[in-house]
Formats: C-alpha cells, sequence, structure tokens
C-alpha cells in the first residue's frame, strides 16, 4: 500500500484536472447520444464510458502502487506485444469506417494502435534512457526511428494515418528531451518535408480527398467536406455562451457526424459557447502544463522521457482534434483526450494520467 509520505506527494492539480474533464465529458457524450443510442436506454454511452472511467480510476490506484522505474524492466516484452496486436488486427480485426483497426472481445471493442501509443513511449524511454548521452551521429540515431518505424508502418497500414502520426510526435518529443543535436533535428524535418510529395502517392484515396478539403471544404461539401463543414457551423452558432446543454441545433439533429467521438469539441462549441470552449482549453493547458513540470522534475532520466512522452502525445492529440473542429487541420480522426468517446482511448489516457502521477509522487524534490 502507498505510503502517507508518497500519498502527499500526489499532484492534487492534475487530479482535479482530470477528475473536471472527464465529468464535462460524460455531460457532453449524453447530449450529443442521448437521442440516438443503440439500445431504448437514452444513455447508454454514458453509463459506458462513466462505467469504464470507474474501472480505470481502480487501475490508476494499482498503478501508483507500483515504482514507474519497473516498466523499463517490462519494455521489450511490451514492444513485442505491440508488434503483435498490431499485426492481429491485420487478420482478425474488425472493419469500421473504411479501416481495419478493432478487435472484438464479447461486448468490447478493443483498438491495440490506441494501447500501442502508450507501449511506445515505455518501449522508446527505456532505449532512450539506456543511450543517454550517445545521440551524436546517425549512427545512434537511425536505430531510433527503425525502432519507431516497425509499428509505424503497421499502424499505416490498418489504415490509422492520425496514430501514425501521433507516433511522430511521441518520437521527436523525446529524442529532443533525450538530447539529440539540433542541427540533426533539423536534417531529419527537412527530408521528411522533402519526402512528403512521395509519401502523397502512398496514401489512400479518401485520405487524399481529407488534405485537399482540408484546403477548399466545398470541393467536396456532402462528403469528405461534411465533417468540418458542420463542426464549423456548430462551433459558429455557439457564439459566447452557447445554446445550452441539449439545446446545440447541429448535434441534437444528427447534422454534425460523429459528435460523440472526432468531433465532441463541436458540441462543446456550440451547446457552451466560446466561454466553454475557452475553459476547457483551459483544462488541458494546466494539464499540458503539468505533465511538463513532471517531467522537469522526475527523479531519474526514464522518468522525464516518460513524461515527455506521455505529454507529447497529449499535446498533439489535443492541438490537431481542436484544429480538426475548428478547420485549421485536417480531419485525421483523433480523438480528444479524456473527453471523446471510447473504452480503448480513454484507458490508454488514464493509465498514462496514472504513470504521470507515479512519477510526480517519487519525485526527488518537490517542485511547483
Amino acid at each position: 500500500m502507498l505510503s502517507r509520505r508518497l500519498l502527499r506527494n500526489l499532484d492534487f492539480v492534475t487530479i482535479a484536472t482530470v477528475s473536471l474533464l472527464i465529468m464535462i465529458s460524460l455531460v457532453i457524450i449524453g447530449s450529443a447520444t442521448h437521442i440516438n443510442t443503440p439500445s431504448d436506454d437514452r444513455y447508454w454511452y454514458v453509463e459506458r464510458q462513466g462505467l469504464f472511467a470507474l474501472m480505470n480510476v481502480i487501475i490508476i490506484f494499482v498503478v501508483l502502487n507500483f515504482d514507474y522505474r519497473i516498466l523499463g524492466k517490462f519494455a521489450t516484452s511490451l514492444y513485442g506485444i505491440n508488434l503483435v496486436m498490431l499485426i492481429a488486427v491485420m487478420f482478425v480485426g474488425q472493419s469500421a469506417l473504411g479501416a481495419q483497426r478493432w478487435i472484438q472481445i464479447g461486448p468490447i471493442n478493443l483498438q491495440p494502435s490506441e494501447f500501442s501509443k502508450l507501449i511506445m513511449i515505455i518501449a522508446l524511454a527505456d532505449l532512450l534512457d539506456k543511450k543517454k548521452g550517445r545521440l551524436y551521429s546517425y549512427k545512434d540515431i537511425i536505430p531510433i526511428f527503425l525502432y519507431v518505424g516497425i509499428p509505424f508502418i503497421f499502424v499505416l497500414k490498418q489504415p490509422d494515418l492520425g496514430t501514425a502520426l501521433v507516433f511522430l510526435a511521441i518520437l521527436f518529443g523525446m529524442i529532443y528531451v533525450a538530447g539529440i543535436k539540433t542541427k540533426h533535428l533539423m536534417i531529419i524535418f527537412g527530408s521528411g518535408l522533402a519526402f512528403l510529395p512521395i509519401f502523397w502517392h502512398f496514401l489512400k484515396d479518401y485520405q487524399k480527398m481529407r488534405l485537399t478539403v482540408f484546403m477548399d471544404p466545398n470541393v467536396d461539401p456532402l462528403g469528405s467536406g461534411y465533417h468540418i463543414i458542420q463542426s464549423k457551423i456548430a462551433i459558429g452558432s455557439g457564439m459566447l455562451f452557447g445554446k445550452g446543454l441539449f439545446g446545440g441545433t447541429q448535434s441534437q439533429l444528427n447534422f454534425l457526424p460523429e459528435n460523440h467521438t472526432d468531433f465532441i469539441f463541436a458540441v462543446i462549441g456550440e451547446e457552451l459557447g466560446f466561454i466553454g470552449a475557452i475553459f476547457v482549453l483551459l483544462l488541458y493547458f494546466i494539464l499540458l502544463y503539468r505533465g511538463i513540470k513532471i517531467a522537469g522534475s522526475a527523479r531519474d532520466n526514464f522518468g522525464t522521457l516518460l513524461a515527455t512522452g506521455i505529454t507529447s502525445m497529449l499535446v498533439f492529440h489535443v492541438l490537431v482534434n481542436v484544429g480538426m473542429t475548428a478547420g485549421i487541420m485536417p480531419v485525421t480522426g483523433i480523438p480528444l483526450p479524456l473527453m471523446s468517446y471510447g473504452v480503448s482511448a480513454l484507458t490508454t489516457n488514464m493509465v498514462s494520467i496514472g504513470i504521470l502521477l507515479n512519477i510526480y509522487m517519487r519525485r526527488q524534490k518537490i517542485m511547483f
């Protein structure tokens, strides 16, 4: 059991912030889905999300009872399990919305690519920790990119471009903190930009269309551009104070697709208005700020890398999802952390928060 000293070191700001985000999430999911559920229960989605949120609280408590450094001992095994899961999706996965990403386990659809983000963070943190002080040449850097590149390709094959891009955000955030030279980082970025015209030819037709409608949604207003157009209408119509819970026309009348998952921020903008949207963004800012502080106060390099990877993942998710709903980012299918409906994403994010709390709780010095 946790000692009183460790409990006193818990990051209560992060706990309060996450609790508020989840409570807001349940209210918004209820508003977005109460007239469109797969059963007679109007709040089926809310009850399901709430149940798994409570289950994840128990998982977090279990996570806090173990020193986070033990994760490094299982990094190689976790990396192998990750590859097995991603390969299994290719053969026994369930298809939905043009992608084969889910594995059916009883009544639950699990998305291995969601769990693979956290596994990749743990495995990469262990690898970079072992290479501490040895990231000064391409001979040292290239194996790291290959290490991440293998699961990256499997995820891209599903196809799940959004999650694949999250891998890159995690990778660049962690190698930067690990001490890669700025010169090498700029050369890698430049090479990536130069490769984009070639990468375009490997994209699926629907992915190319998403990038096209990002520039001009009216190219296909009833197809690929429909999501962006309806999302911008929803956010804009909310104005300053919103239309009130259960009062959003775009969401309630089902004009806004995926209103409880990828486009839940548009529901917030429509029903809670600019004030509500800013409040939610403020909560995310606090959470991400605490993630950075936890990375800086970790007792060892492994803890710093873990916290950096988790924070990089959350930053990318928030920026891309909010940008996507506002029409300033392409539609990629990336959920809003702790807010969008989804068992796999919620579990990944909650366990990640548990690891952050674990790192902060066992820090050497108390930092604020």
